[in-house]
Protein backbone atom coordinates (compact mmCIF):
# COMPACT_ATOMS: atom_id res chain seq x y z
CA UNK A 1 0.00 0.00 0.00
CA UNK A 2 2.86 2.53 0.97
CA UNK A 3 4.53 1.86 -2.36
CA UNK A 4 1.39 2.52 -4.31
CA UNK A 5 1.13 5.69 -3.01
CA UNK A 6 4.56 6.64 -3.41
CA UNK A 7 3.72 5.72 -6.92
CA UNK A 8 0.18 8.06 -7.07
CA UNK A 9 1.84 10.55 -5.49
CA UNK A 10 4.46 10.93 -7.28
CA UNK A 11 2.74 11.21 -10.91
CA UNK A 12 -0.24 13.29 -9.79
CA UNK A 13 -0.73 16.12 -12.04
CA UNK A 14 -1.01 19.20 -10.32
CA UNK A 15 -1.78 21.08 -13.22
CA UNK A 16 -5.22 20.16 -13.22
CA UNK A 17 -7.56 23.72 -13.84
CA UNK A 18 -4.49 25.82 -14.38
CA UNK A 19 -4.92 27.55 -17.92
CA UNK A 20 -1.50 26.53 -20.31
CA UNK A 21 -1.17 30.81 -21.01
CA UNK A 22 -1.17 31.54 -17.13
CA UNK A 23 1.48 28.46 -17.12
CA UNK A 24 3.50 30.33 -19.51
CA UNK A 25 3.43 33.49 -17.70
CA UNK A 26 4.29 32.10 -14.64
CA UNK A 27 7.39 30.09 -16.00
CA UNK A 28 8.11 33.86 -17.60
CA UNK A 29 8.17 35.22 -14.90
CA UNK A 30 9.62 33.21 -12.45
CA UNK A 31 12.55 32.33 -15.55
CA UNK A 32 12.76 36.12 -15.48
CA UNK A 33 13.40 36.33 -11.64
CA UNK A 34 16.29 33.87 -12.06
CA UNK A 35 18.10 35.67 -14.58
CA UNK A 36 17.87 38.17 -12.40
CA UNK A 37 19.37 36.77 -9.56
CA UNK A 38 22.62 35.44 -11.63
CA UNK A 39 22.74 39.20 -13.41
CA UNK A 40 22.90 40.51 -9.86
CA UNK A 41 25.98 37.78 -8.42
CA UNK A 42 27.75 37.73 -11.99
CA UNK A 43 28.00 41.28 -13.07
CA UNK A 44 30.47 41.74 -10.12
CA UNK A 45 32.80 39.53 -12.22
CA UNK A 46 32.65 42.18 -15.15
CA UNK A 47 34.11 45.05 -13.09
CA UNK A 48 36.94 43.06 -11.30
CA UNK A 49 39.35 44.80 -12.97
CA UNK A 50 37.94 48.30 -12.22
CA UNK A 51 36.95 47.82 -8.77
CA UNK A 52 40.45 46.04 -8.30
CA UNK A 53 42.40 49.02 -9.40
CA UNK A 54 40.16 51.50 -7.83
CA UNK A 55 40.46 50.01 -4.40
CA UNK A 56 43.82 48.55 -4.39
CA UNK A 57 42.50 45.04 -3.90
CA UNK A 58 44.23 40.93 -4.45
CA UNK A 59 42.43 38.52 -6.18
CA UNK A 60 42.26 36.76 -3.23
CA UNK A 61 39.82 39.71 -1.83
CA UNK A 62 38.12 39.73 -5.26
CA UNK A 63 37.35 35.59 -5.25
CA UNK A 64 36.36 36.41 -1.49
CA UNK A 65 33.51 39.34 -2.70
CA UNK A 66 32.28 36.45 -5.39
CA UNK A 67 32.47 33.25 -3.08
CA UNK A 68 30.77 34.78 0.06
CA UNK A 69 27.10 34.61 -2.75
CA UNK A 70 28.00 31.13 -3.15
CA UNK A 71 29.09 30.25 0.48
CA UNK A 72 25.53 32.26 1.76
CA UNK A 73 23.63 30.29 -0.62
CA UNK A 74 24.73 26.84 0.54
CA UNK A 75 24.40 27.43 3.76
CA UNK A 76 20.70 28.83 3.94
CA UNK A 77 19.49 27.02 0.85
CA UNK A 78 18.07 24.29 3.13
CA UNK A 79 16.30 26.23 5.81
CA UNK A 80 14.81 28.89 3.35
CA UNK A 81 13.49 26.07 1.34
CA UNK A 82 11.48 24.62 4.28
CA UNK A 83 10.59 27.64 5.38
CA UNK A 84 9.06 28.91 1.95
CA UNK A 85 6.96 25.53 1.54
CA UNK A 86 5.30 26.76 5.12
CA UNK A 87 5.23 30.68 4.74
CA UNK A 88 4.40 30.65 0.72
CA UNK A 89 6.50 29.91 -1.97
CA UNK A 90 5.12 33.42 -4.22
CA UNK A 91 5.62 35.60 -0.98
CA UNK A 92 8.88 33.98 -0.51
CA UNK A 93 10.39 34.72 -4.13
CA UNK A 94 9.35 38.13 -4.19
CA UNK A 95 10.85 38.48 -0.53
CA UNK A 96 13.77 37.10 -2.09
CA UNK A 97 14.03 39.03 -5.46
CA UNK A 98 13.50 42.75 -3.42
CA UNK A 99 16.24 41.59 -1.12
CA UNK A 100 18.73 40.82 -3.55
CA UNK A 101 18.01 43.68 -6.22
CA UNK A 102 18.54 45.85 -2.46
CA UNK A 103 21.09 44.51 -2.00
CA UNK A 104 23.02 44.92 -5.58
CA UNK A 105 22.08 48.49 -5.41
CA UNK A 106 23.73 48.22 -2.09
CA UNK A 107 27.05 47.25 -4.21
CA UNK A 108 26.24 50.14 -6.34
CA UNK A 109 26.88 52.87 -3.75
CA UNK A 110 29.38 51.34 -1.35
CA UNK A 111 32.59 53.24 -0.78
CA UNK A 112 35.17 50.83 0.07
CA UNK A 113 35.51 47.08 0.07
CA UNK A 114 33.62 46.12 3.65
CA UNK A 115 30.53 48.00 2.84
CA UNK A 116 30.67 46.16 -0.49
CA UNK A 117 31.61 42.67 1.66
CA UNK A 118 28.66 43.32 3.21
CA UNK A 119 26.33 43.97 0.22
CA UNK A 120 27.60 41.08 -1.36
CA UNK A 121 26.93 39.31 1.61
CA UNK A 122 23.05 39.85 1.84
CA UNK A 123 22.69 39.63 -1.95
CA UNK A 124 23.76 35.60 -1.34
CA UNK A 125 21.09 35.71 1.84
CA UNK A 126 18.72 36.89 -0.98
CA UNK A 127 19.40 34.18 -3.87
CA UNK A 128 19.90 31.48 -1.22
CA UNK A 129 17.09 29.57 -1.97
CA UNK A 130 15.37 30.86 -5.28
CA UNK A 131 16.58 28.33 -7.31
CA UNK A 132 15.15 25.06 -5.27
CA UNK A 133 11.81 26.93 -4.37
CA UNK A 134 11.84 28.69 -8.11
CA UNK A 135 12.09 25.07 -9.20
CA UNK A 136 8.98 23.75 -7.61
CA UNK A 137 6.82 26.78 -8.52
CA UNK A 138 7.63 25.99 -12.30
CA UNK A 139 6.91 22.48 -12.04
CA UNK A 140 3.29 22.84 -10.28
CA UNK A 141 1.85 24.88 -12.88
CA UNK A 142 2.44 22.43 -15.87
CA UNK A 143 1.29 19.07 -16.80
CA UNK A 144 4.13 16.09 -15.58
CA UNK A 145 4.63 15.16 -19.11
CA UNK A 146 6.51 18.52 -19.39
CA UNK A 147 8.35 18.65 -15.99
CA UNK A 148 12.02 17.31 -17.34
CA UNK A 149 12.11 19.46 -19.92
CA UNK A 150 10.88 22.95 -18.07
CA UNK A 151 13.22 21.83 -15.35
CA UNK A 152 16.23 21.41 -17.68
CA UNK A 153 15.49 25.10 -19.19
CA UNK A 154 14.69 26.49 -15.69
CA UNK A 155 18.24 25.24 -14.54
CA UNK A 156 20.00 26.48 -18.02
CA UNK A 157 18.40 30.23 -16.81
CA UNK A 158 21.64 30.31 -14.28
CA UNK A 159 23.70 30.34 -17.11
CA UNK A 160 21.84 33.13 -19.43
CA UNK A 161 21.77 35.40 -16.34
CA UNK A 162 25.58 35.07 -16.13
CA UNK A 163 25.85 35.76 -19.99
CA UNK A 164 23.96 38.73 -19.64
CA UNK A 165 25.12 39.92 -16.35
CA UNK A 166 28.85 39.90 -17.56
CA UNK A 167 28.10 41.31 -20.62
CA UNK A 168 25.82 44.09 -20.10
CA UNK A 169 27.58 44.50 -17.14
CA UNK A 170 30.91 44.68 -18.60
CA UNK A 171 29.38 47.64 -21.04
CA UNK A 172 27.36 49.41 -18.86
CA UNK A 173 30.68 49.64 -16.59
CA UNK A 174 33.13 50.83 -19.52
CA UNK A 175 30.80 53.82 -20.41
CA UNK A 176 29.03 54.99 -17.60
CA UNK A 177 31.08 53.51 -14.61
CA UNK A 178 31.00 50.32 -12.63
CA UNK A 179 28.37 51.58 -10.01
CA UNK A 180 25.80 51.92 -13.10
CA UNK A 181 26.19 48.47 -13.95
CA UNK A 182 25.39 47.18 -10.30
CA UNK A 183 22.44 49.73 -10.30
CA UNK A 184 21.01 48.58 -13.59
CA UNK A 185 21.26 45.04 -12.56
CA UNK A 186 18.87 46.16 -9.55
CA UNK A 187 16.48 47.88 -11.26
CA UNK A 188 15.50 44.66 -13.58
CA UNK A 189 15.04 42.72 -10.71
CA UNK A 190 13.31 44.81 -8.71
CA UNK A 191 10.44 46.01 -11.32
CA UNK A 192 10.20 42.24 -12.35
CA UNK A 193 9.80 41.55 -8.27
CA UNK A 194 6.63 44.27 -7.87
CA UNK A 195 5.39 42.91 -10.69
CA UNK A 196 5.51 38.76 -9.90
CA UNK A 197 3.28 38.35 -6.94
CA UNK A 198 0.51 40.84 -9.21
CA UNK A 199 0.71 37.97 -11.94
CA UNK A 200 1.58 34.85 -9.85
CA UNK A 201 -1.30 34.26 -7.01
CA UNK A 202 -0.26 31.58 -4.25
CA UNK A 203 -3.89 30.14 -4.74
CA UNK A 204 -3.88 29.54 -8.43
CA UNK A 205 -0.76 27.21 -7.91
CA UNK A 206 -0.74 25.57 -5.09
CA UNK A 207 -0.87 21.42 -5.44
CA UNK A 208 -4.16 20.13 -4.72
CA UNK A 209 -4.27 17.24 -1.89
CA UNK A 210 -3.59 13.95 -3.46
CA UNK A 211 -5.46 11.05 -3.39
CA UNK A 212 -5.36 7.51 -4.34
CA UNK A 213 -7.91 5.83 -6.66
CA UNK A 214 -9.93 4.84 -3.73
CA UNK A 215 -10.75 8.34 -3.01
CA UNK A 216 -8.41 8.15 0.18
CA UNK A 217 -5.69 10.45 1.15
CA UNK A 218 -1.91 9.44 0.43
CA UNK A 219 -0.20 9.79 3.38
CA UNK A 220 3.42 10.70 3.21
CA UNK A 221 5.80 7.86 3.23
CA UNK A 222 7.56 7.07 6.62
CA UNK A 223 11.03 8.78 7.00
CA UNK A 224 11.50 10.00 3.34
CA UNK A 225 14.10 12.22 4.52
CA UNK A 226 16.39 9.92 5.08
CA UNK A 227 16.45 8.87 1.17
CA UNK A 228 18.81 12.04 1.13
CA UNK A 229 21.64 10.54 2.38
CA UNK A 230 20.77 6.88 2.82
CA UNK A 231 23.23 5.23 0.37
CA UNK A 232 26.76 5.72 -0.95
CA UNK A 233 25.48 6.85 -4.70
CA UNK A 234 23.78 9.85 -3.88
CA UNK A 235 26.20 10.97 -1.43
CA UNK A 236 29.23 10.65 -3.85
CA UNK A 237 27.10 12.72 -6.83
CA UNK A 238 26.61 15.17 -4.44
CA UNK A 239 30.42 15.81 -3.68
CA UNK A 240 31.28 15.12 -7.74
CA UNK A 241 29.04 17.53 -8.67
CA UNK A 242 30.49 20.15 -6.20
CA UNK A 243 33.72 19.34 -7.25
CA UNK A 244 33.17 19.66 -11.02
CA UNK A 245 31.32 22.62 -10.39
CA UNK A 246 34.76 23.97 -9.21
CA UNK A 247 36.10 24.14 -12.44
CA UNK A 248 33.34 25.20 -14.20
CA UNK A 249 32.28 28.20 -11.67
CA UNK A 250 35.72 29.58 -11.38
CA UNK A 251 35.99 30.30 -15.16
CA UNK A 252 33.27 32.02 -15.20
CA UNK A 253 34.06 34.42 -12.51
CA UNK A 254 37.82 34.80 -13.45
CA UNK A 255 37.23 34.92 -17.34
CA UNK A 256 36.95 38.71 -17.29
CA UNK A 257 39.74 38.90 -15.67
CA UNK A 258 41.69 36.43 -17.23
CA UNK A 259 41.02 38.15 -20.69
CA UNK A 260 41.41 41.65 -19.28
CA UNK A 261 45.23 41.04 -17.86
CA UNK A 262 46.32 38.54 -20.41
CA UNK A 263 44.60 39.87 -23.82
CA UNK A 264 44.83 43.16 -22.90
CA UNK A 265 40.83 43.81 -23.47
CA UNK A 266 39.04 46.69 -22.69
CA UNK A 267 36.51 45.97 -19.64
CA UNK A 268 33.22 45.92 -22.15
CA UNK A 269 34.94 43.39 -24.60
CA UNK A 270 36.75 41.16 -21.69
CA UNK A 271 33.13 41.07 -20.35
CA UNK A 272 31.15 39.95 -24.06
CA UNK A 273 33.95 37.67 -24.76
CA UNK A 274 33.23 35.81 -21.48
CA UNK A 275 29.88 35.63 -21.81
CA UNK A 276 29.96 33.99 -24.86
CA UNK A 277 32.30 31.57 -23.33
CA UNK A 278 29.72 30.86 -20.52
CA UNK A 279 26.91 30.74 -23.13
CA UNK A 280 28.74 27.79 -24.59
CA UNK A 281 28.12 26.49 -20.89
CA UNK A 282 24.04 27.27 -21.06
CA UNK A 283 24.33 25.42 -24.26
CA UNK A 284 26.75 22.09 -23.23
CA UNK A 285 24.24 21.95 -20.16
CA UNK A 286 21.12 21.64 -22.32
CA UNK A 287 22.79 19.00 -25.08
CA UNK A 288 24.67 17.24 -22.64
CA UNK A 289 20.93 16.92 -20.02
CA UNK A 290 19.25 15.77 -23.26
CA UNK A 291 21.97 13.43 -24.65
CA UNK A 292 22.63 11.61 -21.18
CA UNK A 293 18.34 11.38 -20.88
CA UNK A 294 18.51 9.53 -24.41
CA UNK A 295 21.31 7.33 -23.99
CA UNK A 296 20.33 6.69 -19.84
CA UNK A 297 16.50 5.97 -21.09
CA UNK A 298 16.58 1.95 -20.81
CA UNK A 299 20.01 2.45 -18.66
CA UNK A 300 20.09 4.46 -15.92
CA UNK A 301 23.72 3.81 -15.20
CA UNK A 302 24.88 5.53 -18.27
CA UNK A 303 23.94 8.78 -16.67
CA UNK A 304 26.77 7.91 -14.28
CA UNK A 305 28.97 6.78 -17.12
CA UNK A 306 28.58 10.14 -19.10
CA UNK A 307 28.72 12.36 -16.14
CA UNK A 308 32.48 10.77 -16.05
CA UNK A 309 33.14 12.06 -19.76
CA UNK A 310 32.07 15.23 -19.55
CA UNK A 311 34.57 15.56 -16.55
CA UNK A 312 37.30 14.49 -18.23
CA UNK A 313 36.88 15.60 -21.71
CA UNK A 314 36.55 19.04 -20.32
CA UNK A 315 39.74 18.42 -18.39
CA UNK A 316 41.57 17.43 -21.10
CA UNK A 317 40.27 20.45 -23.37
CA UNK A 318 40.75 22.83 -20.57
CA UNK A 319 44.06 21.77 -19.42
CA UNK A 320 45.04 22.12 -23.29
CA UNK A 321 43.86 25.42 -23.70
CA UNK A 322 45.55 27.23 -21.05
CA UNK A 323 48.56 25.26 -21.69
CA UNK A 324 48.67 27.69 -25.04
CA UNK A 325 49.04 31.53 -25.33
CA UNK A 326 46.69 33.92 -25.74
CA UNK A 327 45.08 33.36 -28.81
CA UNK A 328 41.95 32.79 -31.04
CA UNK A 329 42.62 28.67 -30.46
CA UNK A 330 42.78 29.21 -27.17
CA UNK A 331 39.09 31.12 -26.77
CA UNK A 332 38.09 28.10 -28.95
CA UNK A 333 39.13 25.57 -26.20
CA UNK A 334 37.95 27.20 -23.42
CA UNK A 335 34.73 27.66 -25.15
CA UNK A 336 34.17 23.92 -25.60
CA UNK A 337 35.84 22.86 -22.17
CA UNK A 338 33.09 24.96 -20.59
CA UNK A 339 30.42 22.77 -23.00
CA UNK A 340 31.43 20.01 -21.38
CA UNK A 341 32.65 21.32 -18.21
CA UNK A 342 28.88 22.14 -16.97
CA UNK A 343 27.37 19.14 -18.63
CA UNK A 344 27.55 17.10 -15.89
CA UNK A 345 24.17 19.45 -14.25
CA UNK A 346 21.90 16.76 -16.33
CA UNK A 347 22.94 13.87 -15.06
CA UNK A 348 23.84 14.66 -11.57
CA UNK A 349 20.27 15.85 -11.14
CA UNK A 350 18.80 13.29 -12.58
CA UNK A 351 21.00 10.24 -10.14
CA UNK A 352 19.48 12.78 -7.17
CA UNK A 353 16.02 12.12 -8.74
CA UNK A 354 16.27 8.56 -9.35
CA UNK A 355 18.10 7.81 -5.49
CA UNK A 356 15.68 10.37 -3.22
CA UNK A 357 11.93 9.94 -2.70
CA UNK A 358 9.87 11.35 -4.60
CA UNK A 359 8.27 13.51 -1.91
CA UNK A 360 11.71 15.11 -0.88
CA UNK A 361 12.93 15.60 -4.09
CA UNK A 362 12.82 19.79 -3.80
CA UNK A 363 15.19 19.31 -0.31
CA UNK A 364 16.97 16.45 -2.43
CA UNK A 365 18.08 19.67 -5.26
CA UNK A 366 18.87 22.13 -2.19
CA UNK A 367 21.16 19.59 -0.98
CA UNK A 368 22.79 19.32 -4.20
CA UNK A 369 22.70 23.32 -3.93
CA UNK A 370 24.66 23.20 -1.00
CA UNK A 371 27.28 20.50 -2.09
CA UNK A 372 27.38 23.08 -5.44
CA UNK A 373 28.16 25.35 -3.57
CA UNK A 374 30.43 24.79 -0.69
CA UNK A 375 33.00 22.88 -2.71
CA UNK A 376 32.30 24.57 -6.26
CA UNK A 377 31.31 28.10 -6.60
CA UNK A 378 31.91 29.52 -3.27
CA UNK A 379 35.51 27.13 -2.97
CA UNK A 380 36.64 27.46 -6.46
CA UNK A 381 36.92 31.10 -7.16
CA UNK A 382 38.24 31.37 -3.36
CA UNK A 383 41.18 29.12 -4.37
CA UNK A 384 42.04 30.06 -7.64
CA UNK A 385 42.28 34.07 -5.81
CA UNK A 386 44.43 32.78 -3.38
CA UNK A 387 46.75 30.54 -5.67
CA UNK A 388 46.52 33.83 -7.76
CA UNK A 389 48.08 35.96 -5.44
CA UNK A 390 51.14 33.84 -5.74
CA UNK A 391 51.85 32.71 -9.26
CA UNK A 392 49.79 34.65 -11.29
CA UNK A 393 46.20 34.19 -12.74
CA UNK A 394 47.28 32.19 -15.68
CA UNK A 395 49.28 29.20 -13.69
CA UNK A 396 46.25 29.23 -11.17
CA UNK A 397 43.99 28.79 -14.65
CA UNK A 398 46.41 25.67 -15.38
CA UNK A 399 46.02 23.87 -12.50
CA UNK A 400 42.04 23.97 -12.22
CA UNK A 401 41.45 21.73 -14.59
CA UNK A 402 42.58 18.83 -12.29
CA UNK A 403 39.44 19.21 -9.87
CA UNK A 404 37.70 17.30 -12.85
CA UNK A 405 39.82 14.34 -12.40
CA UNK A 406 38.83 14.13 -8.42
CA UNK A 407 34.96 14.87 -9.46
CA UNK A 408 35.82 11.88 -12.10
CA UNK A 409 36.88 9.74 -9.33
CA UNK A 410 34.08 10.17 -7.20
CA UNK A 411 31.51 9.97 -10.48
CA UNK A 412 32.93 6.32 -10.53
CA UNK A 413 32.82 5.25 -6.74
CA UNK A 414 28.92 6.07 -7.48
CA UNK A 415 28.56 3.89 -10.23
CA UNK A 416 29.91 1.25 -8.54
CA UNK A 417 26.97 1.70 -6.21
CA UNK A 418 24.26 2.99 -8.46
CA UNK A 419 22.39 -0.44 -9.55
CA UNK A 420 22.05 -1.26 -6.04
CA UNK A 421 21.70 1.77 -4.58
CA UNK A 422 18.62 1.91 -7.24
CA UNK A 423 17.51 -1.45 -6.87
CA UNK A 424 16.97 -0.78 -2.95
CA UNK A 425 15.41 2.61 -3.32
CA UNK A 426 12.90 1.77 -5.95
CA UNK A 427 12.17 -1.92 -5.30
CA UNK A 428 9.00 -1.23 -3.54
CA UNK A 429 7.44 1.10 -6.27
CA UNK A 430 9.05 -1.34 -9.13
CA UNK A 431 7.35 -3.94 -7.73
CA UNK A 432 3.76 -2.21 -8.14
CA UNK A 433 4.63 -0.27 -10.91
CA UNK A 434 6.95 -1.61 -13.27
CA UNK A 435 6.30 0.01 -16.18
CA UNK A 436 7.14 3.63 -15.00
CA UNK A 437 10.63 2.56 -13.08
CA UNK A 438 11.44 1.55 -16.80
CA UNK A 439 11.15 4.87 -17.79
CA UNK A 440 13.11 6.19 -15.16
Amino acid sequence: MGAHQYVSASSADTSIGIPRRYAWMVFALTFGLLISDYMSRQVLNAVFPLIKSEWALTDSQLGLLSGIVALMVGLLTLPLSLMADRFGRVKSLTLMAVLWSLATLGCAVAENYQQMFFARFMVGVGEAAYGSVGIAVVVAVFPREMRATLASAFMAGGVFGSFLGMSLGGVMAEHFGWRWAFGGMAVFGLVLALLYPIVVKEKRIASPRLKDESGQKIKPAKSPLRSLYSSRSVVATYIASGLQLFVGGTVIVWMPSYLNRYYGMSTDKAGITAAVIVLFSAVGTILCGMLCDRLGKDRPDRKVLLAIIYCLGGCVLLMTAFALEAGTLQLILICLGMFLALGTNGPSSAMVANLTHNSVHGTAFATLTLANNFLGLALGPLVVGKVSDIIGLHHAFQLMPLVSIAAAAVFFYAKRHYHRDMERAHLPALVQNPEQNREN
